[in-house]
């Protein structure tokens, strides 16, 4: 990154920031429900699924966690 650009990104990043979606229809607890919701079905699809070791299984709830923006903390570092 340039001098100028790490200069207005700090600057940036102090300022309170007001950002609107004037075309999302849902509020941010219905967005959460869902994809949590979602999140659930692919848990559960993943413990029944037969062809998994336990560990793949627990990888692949991991990667999951991951998509939905959470990291597996110091818990993934195998």
């Amino acid at each position: 990154m340039d001098l100028y650009t790490e200069i207005l990104a700090k600057l940036l990043s102090q300022e309170k920031a007001h950002i609107t979606f004037p075309d999302l229809q849902l509020n941010a607890k219905e967005i959460v429900e869902m994809q949590c919701y979602q999140a659930l079905q692919r848990v559960q699809a993943i413990i029944q699924d037969d062809s998994l070791s336990d560990f793949m299984c627990i990888e692949e709830i991991v990667r999951l966690f991951e998509k939905l923006g959470s990291n597996g903390s110091n818990r993934h570092d195998f």
